[in-house]
């Protein structure tokens, strides 16, 4: 299985699309948005700056698009050319292929993690604890384990001409009800249900911020870092209603 997990990385290391989309994209966008929009002034959430805001949501945004590719696409065009049938004949179990697959996916999400994480603090001196960045690091990278589960399905249930376009609108999709971009109250109501279940978390405390049409989109991320989903999450837990967005 070491031999077919070093395969696979080189593999993923090699891919044009993970080297633009999962490495060059967030750093991309964690610049344009802290930078252009000003999305790093201030302070989010909970008192949380709003650059360390960006930084996490933009780095569990290259991580997410770095297990897909490493899995989806690959799977379906692998089974389209035969390959996993070539994969039988070799004295490897299945679930050694799989598990090399998943492992692999999971590990070619560090570098997304860490380069969006170098960015901050070059671009705007994101300074935290030597812990904090170990623990952070951690949790976002354990949080991409689902995310590669979820591609190794969408390879097997796709075929090697739709896997691409399916597996990166689903990117989009999750990073949008996820709070990636923007804060989900700003969506349509529909859509911050989805947020919710999608977060699967429920907490006690009230939110600390709203959002009221033709406020600035900087404005908007600065007070809804680090993840507007939590924050949905946490007032509609709690006794106050979700934000009104039907005016």
């Amino acid at each position: 299985m070491i031999g077919y997990l070093r395969l696979e990385l080189m593999r993923g290391l090699r891919d044009p699309r993970y080297l633009v989309l999962a490495l060059v994209a967030p750093v991309g966008f964690y610049l344009l948005f802290t930078n252009l929009f000003g999305a790093a002034q201030g302070a989010g959430a909970n008192g949380l700056p709003a650059a360390v805001g960006a930084m996490v949501s933009m780095a569990m945004f290259g991580a997410m698009w770095a297990v897909l590719s490493a899995t989806s696409p690959r799977i379906a065009q692998e089974r389209g050319i035969g390959w996993l049938r070539q994969l039988r004949l070799l004295p490897v179990r299945a679930q050694s292929v799989l598990t090399a697959r998943l492992i692999a996916a999971v590990v070619l999400a560090g570098p997304a993690l860490v380069l969006v994480f170098i960015t901050a603090v070059v671009n705007h001196g994101v300074a935290l604890d030597a812990w904090r960045w170990v623990v952070l690091l951690a949790l976002l990278w354990l949080g991409a384990v689902p995310i590669a589960l979820l591609g190794i399905a969408l390879g097997y249930a796709t075929d090697a001409d739709s896997a691409f376009t399916i597996t990166y609108g689903l990117n989009l999709v999750l990073a949008a009800l996820g709070g990636l971009w923007m804060p989900i109250s700003v969506l349509p109501r529909p859509a911050i249900l989805a947020g919710m279940l999608s977060a699967g978390r429920r907490s006690n405390s009230p939110t600390s911020w709203r959002w009221s049409p033709g406020r600035s989109c900087s404005r908007c991320w600065r007070s809804s870092s680090p993840g507007a989903s939590r924050a949905v999450i946490e007032r509609a837990s709690g006794t106050q209603p979700l934000p009104d967005i039907s005016s």
